[in-house]
Protein backbone atom coordinates (compact mmCIF):
# COMPACT_ATOMS: atom_id res chain seq x y z
CA UNK A 1 0.00 0.00 0.00
CA UNK A 2 1.65 3.34 -0.29
CA UNK A 3 0.30 6.94 -2.56
CA UNK A 4 1.81 7.12 -6.19
CA UNK A 5 2.30 11.00 -6.54
CA UNK A 6 0.53 13.60 -4.46
CA UNK A 7 -2.87 14.53 -6.87
CA UNK A 8 -5.71 12.49 -5.08
CA UNK A 9 -6.84 11.09 -8.67
CA UNK A 10 -3.95 8.79 -8.49
CA UNK A 11 -4.06 8.35 -4.84
CA UNK A 12 -3.38 4.65 -4.14
CA UNK A 13 -4.59 2.21 -1.01
CA UNK A 14 -5.73 -0.91 -0.01
CA UNK A 15 -9.28 -1.54 0.33
CA UNK A 16 -11.19 -5.45 1.39
CA UNK A 17 -12.84 -6.20 -1.96
CA UNK A 18 -16.72 -7.52 -1.36
CA UNK A 19 -17.86 -8.93 -5.06
CA UNK A 20 -21.21 -8.97 -5.56
CA UNK A 21 -23.75 -8.93 -8.52
CA UNK A 22 -24.71 -5.82 -8.08
CA UNK A 23 -23.24 -2.30 -8.73
CA UNK A 24 -23.09 0.10 -5.56
CA UNK A 25 -23.85 4.40 -6.66
CA UNK A 26 -22.15 6.67 -4.23
CA UNK A 27 -24.71 8.04 -1.56
CA UNK A 28 -26.82 4.72 -2.10
CA UNK A 29 -27.31 2.40 1.03
CA UNK A 30 -26.86 -1.23 0.64
CA UNK A 31 -27.98 -3.59 3.03
CA UNK A 32 -26.77 -6.88 3.16
CA UNK A 33 -26.93 -10.48 4.86
CA UNK A 34 -23.22 -11.72 5.98
CA UNK A 35 -23.01 -15.64 6.26
CA UNK A 36 -19.70 -16.81 4.94
CA UNK A 37 -16.97 -17.23 7.72
CA UNK A 38 -14.73 -14.42 5.14
CA UNK A 39 -17.08 -11.89 4.85
CA UNK A 40 -18.37 -12.15 8.81
CA UNK A 41 -14.44 -11.81 9.68
CA UNK A 42 -14.23 -8.77 7.43
CA UNK A 43 -17.42 -7.55 9.24
CA UNK A 44 -15.67 -7.72 12.83
CA UNK A 45 -12.30 -6.32 11.52
CA UNK A 46 -14.81 -3.26 10.53
CA UNK A 47 -16.41 -2.95 13.18
CA UNK A 48 -13.00 -2.45 15.28
CA UNK A 49 -12.12 -0.85 12.87
CA UNK A 50 -8.72 -3.17 12.18
CA UNK A 51 -9.73 -1.88 8.64
CA UNK A 52 -9.59 1.31 8.60
CA UNK A 53 -12.65 4.13 8.52
CA UNK A 54 -15.06 1.18 7.91
CA UNK A 55 -14.41 0.79 4.24
CA UNK A 56 -14.56 -1.92 2.29
CA UNK A 57 -14.52 -2.05 -1.80
CA UNK A 58 -17.74 -3.19 -3.18
CA UNK A 59 -17.47 -4.81 -7.28
CA UNK A 60 -19.62 -5.68 -9.23
CA UNK A 61 -19.33 -9.37 -11.20
CA UNK A 62 -19.08 -8.83 -14.77
CA UNK A 63 -20.99 -12.54 -15.37
CA UNK A 64 -22.78 -15.39 -13.44
CA UNK A 65 -20.83 -17.83 -14.43
CA UNK A 66 -17.77 -16.74 -12.16
CA UNK A 67 -17.83 -18.42 -9.16
CA UNK A 68 -14.76 -17.64 -7.71
CA UNK A 69 -13.43 -14.65 -8.05
CA UNK A 70 -9.69 -14.61 -8.09
CA UNK A 71 -8.50 -11.95 -10.99
CA UNK A 72 -8.81 -8.48 -12.37
CA UNK A 73 -10.87 -10.07 -15.28
CA UNK A 74 -13.70 -11.50 -13.12
CA UNK A 75 -14.76 -7.99 -11.68
CA UNK A 76 -15.74 -4.45 -13.29
CA UNK A 77 -12.84 -2.58 -12.14
CA UNK A 78 -14.34 0.65 -11.64
CA UNK A 79 -15.99 0.09 -8.07
CA UNK A 80 -17.29 1.82 -5.01
CA UNK A 81 -16.29 1.91 -1.45
CA UNK A 82 -18.77 1.24 1.35
CA UNK A 83 -18.65 3.13 4.04
CA UNK A 84 -20.16 0.82 7.53
CA UNK A 85 -23.11 2.29 9.23
CA UNK A 86 -25.06 -0.44 10.92
CA UNK A 87 -24.15 -4.25 12.03
CA UNK A 88 -26.18 -6.31 13.80
CA UNK A 89 -24.97 -10.06 15.13
CA UNK A 90 -27.27 -12.68 15.17
CA UNK A 91 -26.96 -15.19 17.49
CA UNK A 92 -25.72 -17.67 14.99
CA UNK A 93 -22.46 -15.44 14.21
CA UNK A 94 -24.21 -14.23 10.74
CA UNK A 95 -24.40 -10.08 10.19
CA UNK A 96 -27.11 -8.17 9.03
CA UNK A 97 -25.26 -4.52 7.95
CA UNK A 98 -25.93 -1.74 6.24
CA UNK A 99 -23.58 0.56 4.09
CA UNK A 100 -23.22 3.40 2.75
CA UNK A 101 -21.41 3.98 -0.91
CA UNK A 102 -19.04 6.33 -0.38
CA UNK A 103 -16.14 7.06 -2.81
CA UNK A 104 -15.36 5.22 -6.65
CA UNK A 105 -12.21 3.48 -7.22
CA UNK A 106 -10.30 1.91 -9.83
CA UNK A 107 -8.82 -1.60 -9.05
CA UNK A 108 -5.52 -2.32 -9.73
CA UNK A 109 -4.47 -5.66 -8.42
CA UNK A 110 -5.93 -8.60 -5.97
CA UNK A 111 -4.21 -10.07 -3.43
CA UNK A 112 -6.13 -13.30 -2.21
CA UNK A 113 -3.48 -14.19 0.04
CA UNK A 114 -2.93 -12.01 2.87
CA UNK A 115 -6.38 -12.17 4.50
CA UNK A 116 -9.41 -14.33 4.93
CA UNK A 117 -10.98 -12.25 2.12
CA UNK A 118 -9.96 -10.43 -0.81
CA UNK A 119 -7.74 -7.59 -0.34
CA UNK A 120 -7.48 -5.07 -3.39
CA UNK A 121 -5.12 -2.27 -4.56
CA UNK A 122 -7.14 0.45 -5.89
CA UNK A 123 -6.57 4.35 -6.97
CA UNK A 124 -9.88 6.65 -6.25
CA UNK A 125 -11.40 8.22 -8.86
CA UNK A 126 -12.85 11.51 -8.62
CA UNK A 127 -15.21 13.40 -11.21
CA UNK A 128 -13.93 16.09 -13.74
CA UNK A 129 -14.22 19.24 -12.85
CA UNK A 130 -17.52 21.20 -14.20
CA UNK A 131 -16.48 23.38 -17.42
CA UNK A 132 -16.77 27.25 -16.25
CA UNK A 133 -20.14 28.47 -16.95
CA UNK A 134 -22.02 25.47 -17.01
CA UNK A 135 -24.45 26.26 -14.28
CA UNK A 136 -27.42 26.84 -16.47
CA UNK A 137 -26.77 23.91 -18.45
CA UNK A 138 -26.46 21.56 -14.98
CA UNK A 139 -29.76 23.06 -13.96
CA UNK A 140 -31.63 22.03 -17.34
CA UNK A 141 -30.71 18.78 -16.84
CA UNK A 142 -31.18 18.38 -13.63
CA UNK A 143 -34.90 19.41 -14.18
CA UNK A 144 -35.01 16.90 -17.04
CA UNK A 145 -33.87 14.00 -14.92
CA UNK A 146 -36.04 14.66 -12.32
CA UNK A 147 -39.03 14.83 -14.52
CA UNK A 148 -37.82 11.81 -15.91
CA UNK A 149 -37.44 10.17 -11.96
CA UNK A 150 -40.73 11.52 -11.32
CA UNK A 151 -42.49 9.51 -14.30
CA UNK A 152 -40.70 6.31 -13.53
CA UNK A 153 -41.05 6.56 -9.88
CA UNK A 154 -45.01 6.87 -10.27
CA UNK A 155 -45.73 4.03 -12.88
CA UNK A 156 -43.51 1.68 -10.29
CA UNK A 157 -43.95 2.78 -6.93
CA UNK A 158 -46.42 3.83 -3.98
CA UNK A 159 -46.24 7.52 -3.53
CA UNK A 160 -44.86 6.54 -0.11
CA UNK A 161 -41.80 4.26 -1.42
CA UNK A 162 -39.60 7.35 -3.07
CA UNK A 163 -39.31 10.53 -2.88
CA UNK A 164 -37.13 13.61 -4.50
CA UNK A 165 -33.58 14.38 -3.54
CA UNK A 166 -33.08 17.57 -1.56
CA UNK A 167 -33.22 20.76 -4.04
CA UNK A 168 -29.47 21.76 -2.57
CA UNK A 169 -28.46 18.38 -4.06
CA UNK A 170 -25.37 18.86 -5.96
CA UNK A 171 -24.96 18.31 -9.57
CA UNK A 172 -22.22 15.68 -9.08
CA UNK A 173 -24.22 13.51 -6.65
CA UNK A 174 -27.79 14.12 -8.27
CA UNK A 175 -27.55 11.16 -10.92
CA UNK A 176 -26.69 8.99 -8.17
CA UNK A 177 -29.35 9.41 -6.11
CA UNK A 178 -31.96 9.23 -8.46
CA UNK A 179 -30.96 6.37 -9.94
CA UNK A 180 -30.93 4.68 -6.35
CA UNK A 181 -34.69 4.40 -6.52
CA UNK A 182 -35.03 2.77 -10.23
CA UNK A 183 -34.30 -1.04 -10.98
CA UNK A 184 -31.84 -0.02 -13.56
CA UNK A 185 -30.25 -3.27 -15.37
CA UNK A 186 -26.45 -3.50 -14.35
CA UNK A 187 -24.44 -2.86 -16.95
CA UNK A 188 -26.78 0.41 -16.95
CA UNK A 189 -25.41 1.30 -13.33
CA UNK A 190 -22.19 0.04 -14.20
CA UNK A 191 -22.22 2.93 -16.88
CA UNK A 192 -23.35 5.63 -14.78
CA UNK A 193 -20.55 4.63 -12.21
CA UNK A 194 -17.82 5.23 -14.49
CA UNK A 195 -18.92 8.15 -16.09
CA UNK A 196 -16.86 11.36 -14.47
CA UNK A 197 -18.51 14.01 -16.12
CA UNK A 198 -20.93 15.01 -13.99
CA UNK A 199 -23.29 16.58 -17.09
CA UNK A 200 -22.56 13.68 -18.74
CA UNK A 201 -23.72 11.49 -16.31
CA UNK A 202 -27.00 13.82 -15.55
CA UNK A 203 -28.00 13.13 -19.73
CA UNK A 204 -27.31 9.34 -19.05
CA UNK A 205 -29.61 8.86 -16.44
CA UNK A 206 -31.84 10.99 -18.06
CA UNK A 207 -32.55 8.93 -21.05
CA UNK A 208 -32.18 5.81 -18.77
CA UNK A 209 -34.99 6.84 -16.70
CA UNK A 210 -37.17 8.01 -19.67
CA UNK A 211 -36.45 4.24 -21.23
CA UNK A 212 -37.27 2.45 -18.54
CA UNK A 213 -40.58 4.55 -17.60
CA UNK A 214 -41.46 3.85 -21.40
CA UNK A 215 -41.19 0.13 -20.65
CA UNK A 216 -43.00 0.18 -17.64
CA UNK A 217 -46.16 1.82 -19.27
CA UNK A 218 -46.02 0.21 -22.78
CA UNK A 219 -45.84 -3.07 -20.60
CA UNK A 220 -48.10 -2.28 -17.46
CA UNK A 221 -45.82 -3.79 -15.53
CA UNK A 222 -44.66 -2.89 -11.72
CA UNK A 223 -41.27 -3.91 -9.93
CA UNK A 224 -41.57 -5.16 -7.01
CA UNK A 225 -41.61 -2.49 -4.19
CA UNK A 226 -37.53 -1.40 -3.18
CA UNK A 227 -38.28 -2.94 0.53
CA UNK A 228 -39.35 -6.09 -1.03
CA UNK A 229 -37.27 -7.33 -3.42
CA UNK A 230 -37.28 -11.41 -2.86
CA UNK A 231 -33.72 -12.07 -2.97
CA UNK A 232 -31.06 -10.16 -0.73
CA UNK A 233 -27.83 -9.38 -2.61
CA UNK A 234 -25.20 -12.89 -2.55
CA UNK A 235 -21.38 -11.86 -3.11
CA UNK A 236 -19.62 -14.27 -5.21
CA UNK A 237 -18.03 -17.53 -3.74
CA UNK A 238 -14.89 -17.40 -3.08
CA UNK A 239 -13.52 -20.93 -2.08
Amino acid sequence: MGVADTTPESERTTLPLFPLQTVLLPGAHLPLHIFEPRYRQLIVDLITETVPDRLFGVLAIKTSMVREVEELEHVHEIGCAARLREAERLPDGRFDIISTGHRRFRLLSIDSRSAPYLLGTVEWLDDVALPAGSAEAAAQLGEAVKAAHRRYCAAAWEHDDWQLPPEDTDTARLAYLLATDCLLPLPDRQALLEERQPLRRLSLACRLLKREAGFLSALHAVPPPPGELAEPVKPAHLN
